[in-house]
């Protein structure tokens, strides 16, 4: 099976500004090793101005802030269950040696111990 090659925005837009110039699409096709429907989608991108890099940019931008808002969200669903994992972690730690029921918990002494 064929790699499949990734070419960039300076590179695209040559071809596309080629085919402008009045190249044809088999000429560019053979010329650059690609397929003649790739050239058509790039000059179709072209002309609605995708390979302008204030656009790229502003699509990579958007693309991040929603990915971060994405995380926001993961860490908001989080939080809440870090504390009670927290909280069941300072409950949990007490002796082994300690005898413990199922039913009623640890033992625990009749009357607290008064600091002196």
């Amino acid at each position: 099976m064929a790699k499949h090659r990734v070419h960039g925005i300076e590179f695209k837009r040559q071809v596309a500004a080629e085919y402008a110039a009045g190249e044809t699409l088999y000429g560019l096709a053979r010329r650059h090793d690609i397929c003649r429907n790739l050239i058509r989608v790039w000059v179709a991108k072209a002309e609605a101005g995708e390979f302008d890099e204030e656009i790229e940019a502003s699509n990579l931008l958007s693309a991040y802030e929603a990915k971060i808002s994405a995380l926001e969200r993961l860490v908001g669903r989080q939080a809440p269950e870090l504390e009670f994992l927290k909280g069941a972690l300072k409950q949990g730690r007490s002796s082994r040696n300690a005898s413990t029921s199922v039913i009623t918990g640890p033992l625990v002494s009749a009357s607290p111990k008064v600091a002196s």
